[in-house]
């Protein structure tokens, strides 16, 4: 397979040849339309002009001033109605000329030889030194009657300049080429380095660089697919720790389970010591199974699987709902809990939504102080709705706002080692209100409080 730039420098030298081709074919017809009638015209009025002189001024010595002429660039033909000829100046390639065109400049006609000269695509008139290719005009002289043809001498007048213009294609076609092969090095040179990096990234390798400081498009691609390896080295990392997260969740009730049941072997327990390993098994098994149907719900949510059931239903009566079945929960850790809830209707999916009004909930009950407040709050705009979850809680840092939504990201602080739970919560929470093309977003200050903002749109 050939490479790019092998490719590149062909169809570059392939439209090269094209376009000199098709500028040829161009400027033969352009001659041929325009300039070959014109060219016929202008040497017919010299051809002319020399005619009236040489009949204006019998004295003039007709031989003499024709050779001056041939002299200073023209090829001339002069025969009488005897056959008496004579060729002045530089000799025609070819003398070649009918009779009858003679006889009829003799009499008094013009031949347009220009004019009516061969009309092929590649034969342009004006450098064909042909008898053929001329002005025929009658001339007279002392009484004798001449025919006159005359064509200019393009070698005498042009030769240098021919050699000039050939030299000049010569260098522009050589450097051209040239130019087409260091430039098109130069434009492939990104790409082969691209295609390296992209070789290393798929051995599973991150640690790529690419030194391009380009600001066209090919720099773009470039700081782009350096942007694309963060995120996958990010997702990578994401992806370990995720794994290890669940591992570690999986493992300890695992290991707690297998514990207490070893325990429970031990026919020496009281009754209430059984109860006692039995309860933490049951704990541990709940555990196990709060994050099974949390993984398994997150699975599908990343699948973006046909699950989200939209429907009109009260957002107000909802949370009203939920607040009823924690209310016992609240009044035992001796909280207030306030809530401002018009009536708002909404479409989405209620059960969906409804795990992410109950995790912001609960969320707000673990994390707050002792006799702490939460308040719930709808704020209903022009195409969207806001459900601020406010708590006076132990509150985030900047830096644990930004990864809260991360999968299995828990603060790390005294105060929630000591709180249950799988780090999976508010991800749910997050993957819910995207596929509602929603926005969720967190407000909080350390030892202050946080105030959890959904909006989503009401239709």
């Amino acid at each position: 397979m050939k490479s790019l730039y092998l490719k590149f420098v062909i169809i570059t030298i392939s439209i090269m040849i094209v376009s000199g081709i098709t500028s040829f074919l161009l400027s033969n017809a352009y001659y041929q339309v325009k300039l070959k009638p014109y060219n016929d015209q202008k040497n017919t009025n010299i051809a002319l002009d020399i005619a009236t002189f040489v009949g204006e001024n019998p004295n003039t010595n007709l031989n003499a001033y024709l050779e001056s002429i041939g002299n200073i660039g023209y090829h001339l033909y002069l025969i009488n109605p005897n056959g008496q000829n004579k060729f002045f100046g530089s000799p025609f390639r070819d003398e070649t000329l009918s009779d009858e065109t003679i006889e009829q400049v003799l009499n008094g006609q013009i031949f347009h030889g220009m004019l009516h000269f061969s009309e092929g695509t590649f034969v342009t008139g004006f450098f064909a030194n042909e008898l053929t290719n001329t002005i025929g005009v009658p001339l007279t002289h002392n009484e004798q009657k001449y025919a006159l043809f005359l064509r200019p001498d393009i070698e005498l007048l042009f030769n240098e300049m021919r050699k000039l213009f050939a030299w000049m294609l010569l260098f522009a076609i050589l450097l051209s080429i040239i130019m087409v092969v260091l430039s098109t090095k130069y434009l492939i040179k990104p790409i082969t380095k691209l295609t390296k990096a992209t070789k290393t990234l798929s051995n599973g390798e991150f640690d790529v660089t690419l030194d391009i400081k380009r600001h066209d498009e090919l720099g773009e691609l470039s700081q782009s697919f350096l942007d694309m390896v963060k995120k996958l080295e990010q997702t990578e990392d994401i992806r370990k720790e995720f794994i290890s997260n669940v591992s570690h969740d999986i493992q300890s009730p695992l290991s707690n389970i297998k514990g207490y049941t070893n325990l429970l072997a031990d026919e020496t327990l009281s009754t209430e010591e059984k109860e006692k390993y039995i309860s933490i098994i049951n704990g541990e098994i709940q555990r196990l199974s709060t994050l099974t149907r949390q993984l398994l719900l997150l699975a599908s949510l990343d699948r973006n699987e046909d699950i989200v059931k939209k429907e009109v239903f009260r957002l107000d009566i909802q949370l009203k709902e939920l607040i009823k079945s924690y209310q016992w929960l609240i009044g035992e850790k001796g909280m207030m809990l306030g809530y401002s809830l018009s009536p708002t209707e909404i479409y989405g999916d209620p059960s969906l939504l409804y795990a992410v009004w109950d995790n912001l909930l609960t969320n707000a009950i673990k994390y707050n102080c002792a006799h702490g407040s939460i308040d719930i709050t709808i704020e209903q705009k022009e195409k969207t709705v806001c459900i601020l979850v406010k708590d006076t809680g132990i509150g985030l840092s900047e830096t644990n706002a930004k990864r809260i939504f991360d999968r299995f990201y828990r603060v790390d602080t005294s105060r929630t080692r000591t709180i249950e739970g799988t780090g999976l919560g508010l991800s749910i929470v997050a993957s819910i209100v995207k596929l509602h093309h929603g926005d969720l977003r967190v407000e909080s200050d350390e030892n202050q409080g946080s105030t959890f903002i959904v909006e989503l749109p009401t239709q």
